[in-house]
């Protein structure tokens, strides 16, 4: 048995050290050894396993040996002080502390840390709670034992918000979805209410400008830049104007129907017609129409506004810069070949209860609310036939194609109608975009650099201060940095928005059939093409690697 007077202290106190004479000492095992470690003075040591281990091989091998009266010392076990320990995560966007306490040395104190932290370069977003909170429950801790704990969060950058704008009058063809309600509580769709007109310094639409974002930071304090939010400007049309009051406000200066415009709206003169006959001739006005009865066969309207039409549209072309609103019925026949009799063409909605072998064109919405027969409707945005319950609305027969989607009650019909729905075809045009928008965003990142570079290269500015033709150089490098700076925030918001939409494109835009799509109708979303062989219940029809999936679970 080894006696605790053969374990001492080194001169200097760092280390324990055993002084053994192999021939009176030995042999002796590392049990032994390791159980004189456990005496007070020494328990908060640490073990130097390998001079142990080489201690118990050295005295065993020269026990009752000629050479082994010779004392040999070994150092098994030394002071350390308490460790430091930080870790960052592959974001930079957080900072970990792990504490170990020390075997008999020193205990790291708040100092110690900051000045790790400082070597580190960890300076934002540091919680000196957290850190006095470790720091506290080290004491407790048995020797080699560790505290840890996330110290230090970054803050993500905060990008802008999108540009929004409130458009705060009714429009014609809201009329054709809201008829009026009777006493009992019944709807009359004869009965669409007044026609929606304006007055001077009414509020048309109010802008809710786009904001830069917050700047982010790392625990490392490297600065990061948020997305800026996509801005707009707010269009003041014919009859309108920006409230010299309030720039965030559109208002009327005129009375007349208001028109929905790009990023804005205009007010419209009205002119009125009873019914649009031979009569009456053709009809060409800049500014909105308002036919209270039909349009008849052969007739065309065509309007720098809206159209909007009580009646019904009979073999007749109408045109219009802003919607068309078919109050009752669409009606049309079939002529040689796929020529319909009946032409809608708009920059804005078509909007109609009741449509049948027609051709519609739109650059927004296309609304039908009962039915759209055997016709020819072609819109970039979305195409919905149905009314405001969800009840009613059937696509049969003819193409319909809606780049954002489709959505109706029933698709095809009983008798196995051929009817050609189409959606999602563009998006190879808009994977070109993309493409020329990342060129044309790593053409003004690297001017930014150039320019960034031929700045850092000035001498010094008490050299040239004085100088007119170096300060306006000088000035003029900093604006043409700053137009480049903001044309590349722009063009990174387009890209990133088009990205989104590039990457959930199949997601975004689907047909949707509420109740039944019927036998022979021949689907086409982005290259994937099915002829339904059977009737498929409430569904959501997507692209799906190529193909094409029915998604009865998205049924409401």
């Amino acid at each position: 048995m080894l006696t605790p007077d053969l374990l001492n202290f080194s001169g200097d106190g760092l280390f324990a050290e055993l002084k053994l004479i192999p021939n009176s000492d030995g042999p002796v095992s590392e049990e032994a050894v390791r159980e004189l470690l456990t005496l007070p003075e020494f328990n908060k040591l640490f073990p130097i396993d390998f001079n142990i281990k080489q201690a118990v091989k050295d005295i065993n091998a020269l026990a009752n040996d000629g050479e082994g009266k010779t004392p040999i010392v070994f150092k098994i076990a030394e002071r350390r002080d308490g460790q430091i320990l930080l870790e960052t995560s592959n974001d930079k966007m957080q900072a970990s502390m792990t504490l170990v306490a020390p075997w008999g040395g020193k205990q790291p104190t708040l100092p110690d840390i900051l000045r790790s932290l400082k070597e580190k370069g960890i300076n934002m977003g540091l919680s000196r709670a957290k850190i006095e909170a470790m720091l506290h429950k080290l004491p407790q801790l048995k020797a080699g034992e560790s505290v840890s704990g996330v110290i230090a969060i970054g803050k993500p950058a905060i990008n802008g918000i999108h540009a929004s704008l409130i458009r705060k009058v009714p429009l014609a063809r809201e009329r054709l979805l809201h008829p009026q309600e009777r006493e009992d509580g019944t709807v009359d769709m004869r009965n669409l209410g007044s026609v929606v007109m304006v007055s001077p310094n009414d509020v048309l639409m109010e802008i809710t400008h786009a904001t830069p974002g917050t700047l982010g930071y790392t625990v490392y304090g490297d600065v990061l830049q948020p997305k800026v939010g996509k801005d707009l400007t707010l269009n003041a049309g014919p009859g309108t104007h920006i409230d010299p009051d309030d720039e965030t406000k559109l208002i009327a200066t005129v009375a007349g129907q208001p028109v929905e415009i790009n990023n804005g709206m205009q007010v419209d003169d009205v002119l009125q017609i009873k019914e649009v006959n031979v009569g009456y001739g053709n009809v060409d006005f800049k500014g909105s129409v308002l036919i209270t009865g039909d349009v008849c066969e052969g007739m065309q309207v065509r309007s720098s506004g809206d159209i909007t039409v009580m009646g019904f549209v009979e073999s007749a072309t109408l045109e219009a810069d802003g919607d068309i609103t078919v109050s009752k019925g669409v009606l049309g026949r079939q002529l040689g070949g796929n020529e319909l009799s009946t032409k809608l063409t708009a920059k804005g909605q078509i909007s109609a209860q009741f449509v049948q072998y027609s051709a519609l064109t739109s650059q927004k919405d296309i609304l039908i609310t009962k039915q759209l027969l055997h016709s020819h409707t072609n819109t970039e945005s979305k195409l919905i036939v149905s009314d405001a319950t969800g009840r009613r609305g059937d696509l049969i027969g003819g193409r319909a194609y809606a780049e954002k989607g489709i959505e109706a009650v029933t698709i095809g019909a009983t008798a196995d109608t051929k009817t050609e729905v189409l959606c999602a075809m563009n998006l190879e045009t808009l994977k070109l975009r993309l493409k020329d928008l990342e060129d044309s965003s790593r053409s003004l990142f690297v001017a930014k650099l150039d320019l960034e570079a031929r700045l850092r290269r000035l001498p010094p500015k008490e050299e040239w201060q004085n100088d007119p033709n170096m300060v306006d150089q000088v000035k003029m490098m900093l604006a043409q940095k700053h137009r480049v700076e903001a044309e590349l925030a722009r063009e990174e918001t387009e890209k990133d928005l088009l990205g989104k939409e590039t990457e959930d494109y199949y997601a975004n835009y689907f047909i949707e059939a509420k109740t039944h799509i019927y036998s022979n109708v021949e689907v086409h979303i982005g290259s994937a093409i099915q002829r339904t062989q059977r009737e498929h219940g409430p569904c959501h029809v997507h692209h799906q690697h190529g193909e094409l999936n029915f998604d009865y679970s998205a049924k409401k």
